[in-house]
């Protein structure tokens, strides 16, 4: 069980407030029980979660939060919490990925002069300032050269900040800044972003500052277009490169009150109808302090067009400038979530990790068609999607695992629709995705993991998507050519010395790919594809070495690759892909029967996973930064990892992995900021700890099996889509209490350690009685 060692800061609601014809009251506001700003921290030693704490709708198009203008693997989501200077507020976060873009349409408020300077040679101030700020004075002025393109810099309306006069919770975000005395609150819909700033020592000017041109990491403006349509309305655009090749966010901005000045900046070409273009077009927006010391303004986007945005502003329009009724509303639409998902524990650090666990799990995937169902397709055009909802960032390596089921059982209908768009992808440019991304391929990862998704949803029934067309574009990505694909296809396995990185990986995780389609393929009838498919999920015993009964790299000729050793795992490593032998030997989901014999039967298998967690946590090489949360070689701070505590079930050895669980459950998930051990990966760290505290995971996602581990909670009550509900008891559950003496589904005693999709959603009851001892 967990301890709790840090004290969150939320706004709690103690009045009712009304939704949909539901009154939330202290009791049912789950809500007070979400800490966004776990994971927002960490080391490279001990792993960073890089979530963000901004205001966020359930798989919403916007996530409006703040960034500290730094680049680095601490800053994928914009925000990393040990910093103390905020440089604006953006619209697009990813959350929990090792790689950072997006933060489009950044505003910031200040009451300070605005410094414009453009420059010629890097003078000791210009100097200074990109060192204090993190610019790269390269970016402006080439030492042989000159200056490489004319450029502005507003200067110095960066603005420190304290965690004391910080605050967030579902939907909402404020922070004070500390070098002007302005509060900052943030909300969101479904497709707007609304700020409240309020100028607490205002002078006879206030300015509110749009940077277009603001990125970090791989992300760069490269077209940006303001226009004014109206004394209190701009629409325009931000167009970038970086991980997303080309990413298109069209915005339309509604001020309460109009600007009495308007100033834009790194302008290249004026337009008609007081339009401007640029690479990165900054503008202030300045106000009079005397008259009011409150700016309110919101944002609709879109990636399809203007028109798109403006509409998507629309939704908003029923509330008028009531910035209150929109978080109250946007925190009632996160509770009826919660919800559907009651937990009951007298440890109130648990339903604090439990709760933020489930809202990171509902971040992502986040809706990209707007209202009018219009988004940027994958050939850059303008597509409409008819009949479903698109959404984007699909981290499918990551989340096939964890997230992908359990957003199976809980959202469905959004389940068909994220299955509808990888197939819209599929129908625009011939390929199913890797690591969808603002419409583009990000390219991350191996293997070819929308097929489990896709699968799981023709097996278990979900949605109304073509299967035949889903059938052929499975098939499709299994012989696309990427990422050693051909070796795998002419050798059955992917040799190491002509792939040269991550060849076990790939085989392993090429045959499980494999292994689902024959599964769709048996269940569409598809008899002759069903059996090729299993001969090319049995690829990966071509890799078991014996002598180290773990999977390593081989050359094509058929020898060993040299040299090995079974605790190696840095960057390059030319077998595995964030890990090292111990953690990507046990991957073997569909055919475990199997490798538990070549293990040496259930007492050599045993021993094996107990060497896992028992050796010395050391890793071989260098840059090891994602093979973290390690218990032993165990490393839960990776996706790799996650399913093998639950794999002592399979040999009888169940007191074995309610011990690993909880054990991970209670060393590696805290309340803090750094209390995730790895990169959240839109929302699979979080995922596991939702599943595995309620007391069952999905080894196998496509088995249809959850293997139970150790609950965590007296109860936890499921209100399933189709009306039905799934209560889990673990009665004399504590923090000694983590071995289950007995178990039964529907008053039975129960005697597989695992039940089944269609016991889960048929509804009943699931009890254990929790002991002591094993």
């Amino acid at each position: 069980m967990i301890k709790s060692i840090f004290k969150f800061r939320a706004v709690l609601f103690f009045a009712a407030i009304v939704h949909t014809g539901c009154a939330i009251t202290e009791e049912t506001d789950l809500a007070k029980y979400v800490n966004p700003f776990i994971g927002t921290s960490g080391s490279k030693l001990e792993g960073h979660g890089n979530t963000f704490p901004g205001a966020a709708y359930p798989f919403g198009m916007v996530q409006l939060s703040p960034d500290n203008g730094k680049s680095g693997p601490y800053y994928c989501s914009g925000y990393f919490y040990p910093e103390d200077v905020i440089a604006g507020f953006s619209h697009t976060h990813l959350s929990g990925t090792g790689a950072g873009d997006l933060v489009d349409i950044s505003f910031m408020p200040t009451t300070k002069e605005i410094v414009e300077i453009y420059f010629t040679q890097p003078d000791e101030f210009v100097k200074a300032y990109c060192e204090e700020t993190g610019l790269d004075i390269s970016e402006y002025f080439d030492p042989e050269k000159g200056p490489v393109f004319k450029k502005n810099i507003l200067l110095k309306y960066r603005s420190k900040f304290s965690h004391d006069q910080e605050e967030a919770s579902p939907g909402y975000y404020f922070v004070k800044l500390l070098d002007d005395d302005i509060d900052v609150e943030l909300t969101a819909t479904e497709f707007v972003g609304f700020h409240r700033y309020t100028f607490n020592k205002p002078k006879d000017k206030v300015d509110v500052i749009l940077n277009l041109g603001f990125a970090i990491n791989r992300g760069r403006s490269v077209k940006t277009y303001l226009e004014q349509r109206s004394p209190t309305q701009f629409v325009g655009y931000r167009f970038s490169e970086g991980w997303a090749d080309h990413q298109r966010v069209f915005f339309a901005l509604e001020f309460k009150d109009a600007p009495v000045k308007y100033r834009t900046f790194n302008v290249e070409n004026s337009c008609p109808n007081d339009a401007v273009k640029g690479k990165g077009i900054q503008a202030v927006f300045s106000f009079d302090g005397k008259k009011s010391n409150e700016v309110l303004f919101k944002v609709g986007l879109s990636s399809g067009s203007i028109d798109g945005a403006l509409a998507d502003l629309q939704t908003v329009k029923k509330y008028g400038w009531d910035f209150d009724k929109v978080k109250s509303d946007t925190r009632a639409t996160w509770n009826e979530e919660f919800s559907k998902v009651k937990v009951t524990s007298s440890n109130e650090t648990q339903k604090h990790i439990f709760y933020t666990a489930l809202y990171h799990s509902y971040l992502t995937p986040n809706r990209f068609s707007d209202v009018n169902g219009e988004y940027k397709g994958f050939k850059n055009d303008t597509i409409k999607a008819e009949g479903y909802k698109q959404y984007t960032v699909l981290s499918l390596w990551d989340t096939f695992r964890a997230l992908k089921p359990f957003l199976a059982i809980m959202q469905p209908e959004l389940y068909n629709d994220i299955v509808k768009s990888m197939l819209a992808k599929y129908e625009q440019d011939g390929i199913l995705p890797y690591w969808e991304i603002a419409g583009n391929e990000g390219g991350s990862m191996i293997g070819y993991h929308s097929v489990p998704v896709i699968a799981d949803a023709i097996l278990k029934g979900i949605g109304d998507f073509d299967k035949e067309l889903a059938l052929k574009a499975i098939i499709d990505a299994s012989n696309h050519d990427r990422k050693g694909l051909g070796y795998y296809l002419e050798y059955h396995f992917v040799p190491t010395d002509l792939e040269k990185s991550a060849t076990v990986s790939k085989t392993l995780e090429y045959s499980y790919d494999d292994w689902c389609i024959a599964q769709a393929a048996n269940h569409l009838g598809k008899q002759d594809v069903y059996w090729e498919y299993m001969k090319r999920a049995e690829y990966y015993r071509n890799l078991f070495d014996p002598y180290y009964n773990l999977m390593r790299g081989k050359n094509s000729d058929g020898s060993w690759y040299e040299p090995f050793h079974p605790r190696f795992g840095q960057y390059g490593n030319p077998h595995y892909v964030e890990a090292n032998a111990w953690q990507y030997s046990f991957f073997v989901p569909h055919e475990m029967d199997t490798l538990i014999k070549l293990m040496g039967g259930n007492s050599g298998f045993e021993s094996m996973m107990d060497s896992l967690f028992n050796q010395t946590s050391e890793i071989l090489g260098e840059d090891t930064e994602d093979i973290v949360g390690r218990i032993g070689q165990y490393a839960h701070g990776n996706e790799p990892s996650h399913h093998v505590a639950y794999l002592y079930d399979y040999v009888d050895k169940d007191e074995k992995t309610q011990f690993r669980v909880d054990q991970i459950i209670d060393s590696l998930y805290t309340d803090a900021p750094d209390g995730l051990c790895g990169n959240d990966d839109c929302g699979q760290m979080s995922a596991w700890y939702v599943f595995s505290a309620i007391g069952f995971y999905p080894v196998n996602p496509l088995d249809g099996r959850y293997y139970i581990g150790s609950p965590q909670f007296e109860k936890v009550e499921l209100t399933l889509p189709n009306g039905n509900i799934f209560t889990v008891k673990a009665n004399y559950v504590s923090d000694k209490n983590m071995y289950i003496k007995s178990k039964k589904l529907n008053g039975k005693i129960l005697f597989r350690p695992y039940i089944t999709y269609e016991e889960l959603i048929s509804g009943g009851a699931l009890e254990f009685e929790m002991t002591e001892m094993p």
